[in-house]
């Protein structure tokens, strides 16, 4: 499914083109696997702008509906108090994972609540136990905060981007305070903590 010729494929692009400021090579090879150029990566993402910014756009759900088609998963997910849903698509460019959509509850207009990759439910997770494991794209924000509790998460430098705060062995078995940068949900790079400063 699209909406004015927009589909799965140009959804994809707009989520490489928040991780080019991070991995520009991997979204060259990933553009690549895709079928598009670069061009075609900047045009997407400039469309996918235009249209969240239309009055007549659609809104969560349907918006997302609009543009990925029926999900393939709804699961019901409690934050706090509060009943929530996330709705889940595939994505073919990272078949072990789910973009998902967290919805509040019906009193709020079932409004967005956040939007990122996560696991698929019958995906195993990543084996993640030193920081040399951690590698771009290897793993999304549950993951490491799984491996390596208590991982504290911090907000992120743009609204698709999230950080947590954890401590890992490094090479040699020395735990080592880190940093781990994310966009969309899906790991970008590690850096000390807090020696190196965050990307702007």
């Amino acid at each position: 499914m699209a909406i004015n010729g927009f589909g799965t494929t140009e959804f994809q692009l707009v989520l490489l083109r928040r991780m080019a400021d991070f991995q520009p090579a991997l979204v060259e090879e990933a553009v690549r696997t895709l079928g598009a150029t670069r061009a075609e990566l900047r045009e997407a993402n400039k469309r996918w702008q235009a249209m969240v910014r239309a009055p007549r756009f659609p809104h969560g759900l349907r918006r997302h509906t609009a543009v990925l088609g029926p999900p393939s998963a709804t699961i019901p997910r409690r934050i706090g108090d509060l009943p929530c849903s996330a709705v889940q698509w595939p994505l073919p460019l990272w078949p072990d994972l789910r973009f998902e959509l967290l919805l509040g509850p019906r009193e709020t207009g079932h409004a967005t609540l956040n939007e990122w990759l996560v696991r698929a439910p019958d995906a195993p997770p990543p084996a993640l136990r030193t920081l040399a494991d951690l590698t771009p794209w290897s793993c999304v924000v549950a993951d490491l905060g799984a491996a390596f509790p208590p991982a504290v998460p911090r907000e992120g430098s743009a609204p698709t981007r999230w950080q947590l705060d954890f401590t890992a062995p490094d090479e040699h078995g020395r735990p080592r305070p880190s940093t781990a940068d994310f966009t969309w949900g899906l790991l970008q790079e590690v850096r000390d903590y807090p020696a190196t400063p965050a990307r702007a």
